[in-house]
């Protein structure tokens, strides 16, 4: 209990002194190519596949090694596996701590003599972590029929409070990775209409950062 009052006083200082003189490395401008825009697709049920074109055997042959069952699945997920995407589940601290934190020193207001202990440093540089963590929240996501397999595990990043003191920084999409899938197109050709699955690169968030506004 000693140390609170010492947390306190700590804690006023970064707000008084303001957050882009401790957060400036912590401020990463997200990629051009982010958010993720959502597929327009046209409406017309003769461009869906038919019965005969689902396939499951064929169409996992046709995908080969790309086919991964953490973040695809070919039926609609239930209700535990989506619970895995809860939003409220996932804010677990998670990987190495970010090193501009872990360097922190916490100065001490001018003329005071006292340091904080290494237990308070700790807990200091563990409560900045959790303020300033941006997870990738996962959740199923139904494709439609024109993708296969048609449900996909997709990231985003919560934003449900800022991520800054003081506040006006938000978690944003910082970097993306790709899952192959196929993708049921159809085009016309001499008066017909011919269709068939092509493998995509589908796009999916996998990284959130602390970041201002575009």
């Amino acid at each position: 209990m000693a140390d609170c009052p010492f947390l306190l006083l700590l804690i006023v200082v970064l707000l008084s002194t303001g957050a882009c003189q401790h957060y400036f490395l912590l401020r990463p401008v997200p990629s051009d190519s982010l958010p993720i825009v959502d597929l327009k697709e046209d409406p017309d049920p003769l461009l869906d596949p038919k019965e005969k074109d689902l396939n499951e055997t064929e169409l996992r042959g046709a995908l080969g090694g790309h086919f991964d069952a953490h973040f695809m699945s070919v039926h609609e997920p239930d209700d535990e596996e989506a619970a895995a995407g809860d939003p409220d589940a996932r804010l677990r601290l998670s990987g190495p701590m970010p090193k501009e934190i872990r360097a922190m020193e916490f100065e001490v207001p001018h003329g005071k003599k006292q340091k904080p202990s290494r237990k308070l440093r700790r807990r200091l540089q563990l409560w900045l972590w959790s303020y300033t963590f941006c997870p990738v929240v996962h959740a199923w996501n139904d494709l439609g029929s024109r993708f296969w397999p048609r449900y996909v595990k997709v990231g985003s990043c919560s934003n449900k409070r800022s991520c800054s003191m003081p506040e006006g920084m938000h978690c944003r999409p910082a970097r993306s990775s790709h899952l192959t899938l196929l993708r049921w197109r159809c085009l016309h050709r001499k008066a017909a209409l011919k269709c068939a699955w092509i493998p995509v690169q589908y796009p999916v968030v996998s990284e959130c950062k602390c970041a201002c506004a575009n």
